[in-house]
């Protein structure tokens, strides 16, 4: 979302989610219309599908031609290399990715592409990251999260894996689940989030140009309102400072996403000029008038 040469993109984790019908889509909406209905409302989405599989090269063009100009995927690298492989022998695996991603990169829609390293990835293991991430081409823009309690001692391992992410300008993700275990879980989803989801420190460096956080909250969207309110001030001030950032907004019951990421961008409006969220298309699709009863 843009207005003047502040920029921002804020998204979900996913589109195909059929919980967002009559809300974020159309109360009919075909499954095929499910990205472009997004994409009319959000200016990227995080593509969690690929950690788990790669889409033909065909579906990656209807996905590029589904969306308009300005929209960025932000596409997970494959499992196989970050945790089966720990990015070691790992070339025909990464082309295959880069294939996708030359498509996207085609079209005007390619954002950065983000590489999540399993809790075992240590600083033991930084020269791997070094070697694999110098291999690949400098044409795309990529991020690295990273899981492992070392890479967050504000001493020399973090420092090492921030000198090489600012070297390669890759930017380094920032996951944020303050939220989501600032109490007890309330329902079975949040049960099997707080089961899933690591509960790391949460630091701010910044690498590169696109800053990417990953914001996991809970259902009951109102208790996650001291960290939207704390991160809509410090993304007002990546934006005041040139920095182009990614929001991207998690909820345990993913029904809730959107309506976590609307809360956030008003709270944003207060602290820097963004253009207004688009209207929801569930929202504003037409109901047809109920008939009146005789008897």
């Amino acid at each position: 979302m843009t207005t003047g040469t502040l920029t921002y993109y804020l998204g979900c984790p996913v589109w195909a989610c059929d919980k967002w019908k009559g809300t974020l889509y159309t109360s009919t909406a075909p499954h095929h219309s499910w990205l472009s209905q997004y994409a009319s409302v959000f200016g990227t989405v995080e593509g969690n599908s690929t950690f788990y599989g790669l889409p033909s090269l065909e579906t990656v063009r209807r996905w590029a031609e589904s969306v308009p100009a300005g929209f960025r995927f932000a596409l997970k690298f494959p499992r196989t290399i970050s945790h089966d492989l720990r990015l070691l022998n790992a070339q025909a695996e990464t082309q295959r990715f880069l294939d996708v991603l030359a498509v996207l990169h085609e079209a005007g829609c390619l954002g950065p592409s983000f590489l999540q390293l399993p809790r075992g990835f240590s600083p033991h293991h930084l020269g791997d990251l070094a070697e694999y991430l110098h291999k690949l081409p400098r044409d795309f823009p990529y991020a690295v999260e990273v899981r492992h309690r070392e890479f967050f001692d504000e001493a020399s391992h973090e420092s090492a894996l921030d000198d090489l992410l600012t070297e390669l300008h890759i930017d380094r993700v920032i996951f944020d689940s303050r939220a989501l275990f600032s109490a007890p879980p309330n329902d079975s989803f949040e049960v099997e989030s707080q089961r899933r989801k690591p509960n790391l420190p949460v630091h701010q460096s910044i690498t590169w140009r696109h800053p990417i956080l990953r914001f996991v909250g809970r259902n009951e969207l109102e208790r996650n309102l001291p960290w939207i309110h704390e991160w809509a001030l410090k993304i007002a001030g990546w934006m005041k400072a040139g920095l182009h950032p990614f929001v991207f907004t998690h909820c345990p019951d993913e029904r809730f996403a959107p309506q976590f990421a609307r809360m956030f961008h008003d709270e944003l409006t207060r602290h820097v000029e963004v253009a207004e969220m688009p209207r929801w298309p569930g929202e504003v699709e037409p109901h047809p008038p109920k008939q009146m009863e005789l008897f």
